[in-house]
This record gives structure tokens, sequence and C-alpha cells, in this order.
């Protein structure tokens, strides 16, 4: 039998249409469930080895049921189809994809662990700490105001490059290796290569790697008009700047900013951080 799960809220609660359009390829009928309210334990329990379950949504969809199945074990198949509106899970291991779906199970082991604001979560592509917390956070208020608006997150960012945002000091601990960063525009932890829709801020990041290390990826000591200039190449993974572009690798990192401003967690938007701890062990 094959399960797929959709998540009504997704692609601006096109959710479950999209899940339908996307199960008309499969040569069986298959059972849909929505993930709201689903109990993941009792229903995986009841499936048999020879049953596939597929999930259907976007990275939102991912995050939450990756924290939700955190430390179980699937006995079935388990795999994604892509039908969210960001997709940076996808564009990141799309080359593993067959018959338009990827096997989940090996991406939803030793993932990272964000401590912040009281909150305790895992998290599959990447954390958004400065310009692009900021952007997220004004996509979710124009959202707020408007639930059919097409969020525009590059003009949004320009917008906030051109002079709302300030750029902070970030104090870094990574493995017990302490730095300071001045004049920093953003200081993101990836587990994998893309994240804001597209951005890949972490081009040589493999969220499959042998010792489990995140990306920590600072933009800083750069003015507002050539940050603004560079910023294409950075979204696009070509990091040539490597004076003002820094990666650390490590599997503990604090980050802590001079003052607080907005963080996104595969996209869900905390507003008002000052510090955030990832953990992979």
């Amino acid at each position: 039998m094959v399960y797929i799960l959709f998540n009504p809220l997704a692609n601006n609660s096109h959710g479950e249409k999209d899940a339908e359009r996307w199960s008309e390829r499969l040569m069986v009928q298959p059972e849909f469930k929505s993930v709201i309210g689903l109990n993941f334990k009792t229903f995986f329990n009841k499936l048999k080895s020879t049953d596939e379950v597929v999930l259907c949504g976007g990275d939102g969809t991912l995050n939450r049921f990756a924290n939700d199945t955190y430390g179980m074990d699937f006995k079935c198949k388990v795999s994604y189809a892509k039908c969210g509106s960001g997709n940076d899970f996808y564009r990141d291991v799309a080359r593993h994809e067959v018959d338009g779906r990827i096997d989940l199970k090996p991406y939803l082991k030793h993932l990272p662990l964000i401590k912040v604001n009281g909150i305790e979560r895992r998290f599959l592509n990447g954390i958004g700490y400065g310009i692009d917390g900021d952007t997220c956070l004004e996509g979710d208020e124009i959202r707020k105001k408007d639930p059919n608006a097409v969020i525009n997150y590059s003009k949004i960012a320009i917008g906030l490059l051109l002079g709302k945002f300030k750029t902070k000091i970030a104090s870094i601990e990574v493995d017990g290796i302490k730095s300071v960063f001045k004049h920093v525009w953003l200081c993101s932890t990836m587990n994998g290569r893309y994240y804001g829709g597209g951005m890949m801020a972490a081009p040589s990041q493999d969220r499959l790697n042998a010792k489990h290390e995140c990306d920590l990826v600072t933009l800083s000591s750069i003015g507002r008009v050539h940050t603004l200039l560079r910023f294409p190449k950075f979204s696009s993974g070509k990091h040539h700047h490597k004076r003002f572009i820094t990666h650390i690798q490590g599997r503990h990192i604090k980050v802590t900013f001079s003052s607080p401003c907005a963080l996104q967690i595969d996209g869900d938007v905390i507003p008002n951080v000052l510090t955030y701890e990832v953990i992979n062990n």
C-alpha cells in the first residue's frame, strides 16, 4: 500500500491539491492522510515492510515531519515528493530523485539541534540569522496582511540592504574556538547547501558528511553598496570575495549578536534573537 502524507497548509494552502496532482503518476491508488494531528508513532507501527509512505510538501512540512519522527525506526520505505514553494531540501538532493521521489531515511539521521529563545528543534537545511532572518520576518508580516500575496524575498532583502538593517558584532564559538566579527550582515549555520528559497549559502556543505559537521557562514566587514553589488554572487554560491565571507566547519556552534534580530529555521521565523546554539552529535 502507498500512503501519501500531505500538509494542507503547504504551498499557500494548496498542499492537498499538490499531493493529489503528484499522485497521478502512480500505478496504484494511494491512501491520503493529512499530517495535521496525525500520531506518527501509531501510524507507522501499523504499516508493513512492503508499504511505502510518500511525504508531499515543502521545507516547512519536512521540518515538522523530521522533528515529530526523529529517532523513529521506519520499517517501510519513506520517500519525499516536492510539493512546496521554497524547496531548498529538494534543490540540495534532487540528483538522487528516482521516479519523482527521494529516499528520505538517510536525511533524517544525525540532524543538528538548535537551541534558541527556550526552543529546541532539529533542522534540515539551515538557520538564517541577520539580514536573512529579518527578510523572512518581513515576508511573514506581508503574508499576515494578505495571505495570497506573492512574496519577493530578493526585493525585501535589497530594501533591508539599502538602509533598514544595521550590521552587528558577532561573538562566535565553534568547537571551543572563539572569534569576534564586526560589521556582520549575517551569521548562519547550514546543514545543507541551500536556504531562503534558493540561496546557496554553503556551496561545499555535505549534509551527509561523516563528521556530522555544519557550515557556519558569515558575511561581514563590507559596506552597504558593496554588499548589495555582491549579494547576487553570494546567493548563487559564487563566493569569490572570501575577504568578506567566512566558512567554519563544526559540530558545536554558538553565536551571539550585539543586538537582537530575527532568525529563521528552515523558513520558520523567530523574532528578537540575541543568541543561538547548534549541537550535532
